[in-house]
């Protein structure tokens, strides 16, 4: 097992995220916790609810990589990304 240098220190949002969970696209279900962001595997269009937005917003063309926006939800209408994961 690795030896973690960084466990003991307090991280902002500036730096690397240390857990990740897979997403389902749902327009009802929230993820459960804000995001820090959110990375996209398969390119295309990613439909979110904000942090403290209640109308959602649509990132047209997302390319593959991590968006660093904080977002509660993603939604499968308008969504055509994929191979979604939330990172925190």
């Amino acid at each position: 097992m690795a030896i973690d240098t960084y466990k003991n220190t307090m991280g902002g949002l500036e730096s690397p995220a240390r857990e990740a969970v897979g997403v389902a696209p749902n327009d009802t279900v929230d993820l459960g916790r804000t995001s820090r962001s959110v990375y996209v595997g398969t390119s295309g269009d990613l439909t979110v609810h904000m942090v403290g937005q209640v109308v959602p917003v649509v990132f047209k063309a997302v390319p593959v990589g991590v968006l660093p926006i904080r977002v509660d939800r993603v939604l499968n209408t308008g969504t055509t990304a994929a191979d979604i994961v939330a990172l925190w």
